[in-house]
């Protein structure tokens, strides 16, 4: 398995898979509008394809935040080979942690990341109703039938 970064050259393909995704290539995270058109990022391809993209950014007080996380294919170790890449990244960056905000009702991601050594820290209560009104196409009902109505920080300190 072959990690790509988010170039000038594979960009168009990149929103792409956004687009087909995450339907935007806007994420509302806590009330703010991100155009992840402009995140770096890491990418797995498969005969072409992409099978799995990790967006992020580093931010001013040195907190690697990932924007979006995709796979494809399951329980193959893609994904925590792509936080395992971030990690990295984030070291270069002199960052100390890495966060990652998820909803409600995404058990699998809320399951993943605290598998992986992330601890959750913060429960934004009813943001996703701010971020509605930024990003209307936000659904009411999310995964499993669960009403869409907060957002949980999760944090992993990364380790020098």
């Amino acid at each position: 398995m072959e990690i790509t970064p988010i170039t000038l050259e594979n960009r168009s393909v990149i929103n792409e898979f956004l687009m087909k995704h995450w339907y935007s290539t806007d994420m509302v995270v806590c009330g703010e509008k991100i155009d992840i058109t402009k995140s770096d990022g890491l990418a797995v391809f498969s005969h072409g394809e992409i099978t799995a993209l990790l967006t992020y950014r580093i931010k001013p007080d040195h907190t690697c935040e990932i924007i979006s996380l995709n796979s494809l294919i399951e329980n193959r170790g893609t994904a925590t080979k792509l936080l395992q890449k971030v990690f990295d990244i984030a070291r270069t960056y002199s960052c100390k942690t890495v966060t990652v905000m998820t909803t409600n009702d995404n058990l699998k991601a809320i399951g993943f990341y605290q598998k992986r050594g992330f601890d959750m820290t913060r429960l934004h209560y009813n943001s996703v109703e701010k971020s509605r009104k930024i990003k209307p196409e936000i659904p009411l009902i999310g995964d499993y039938g669960i009403p869409l109505r907060h957002e949980l920080e999760f944090e992993y300190v990364l380790k020098i």
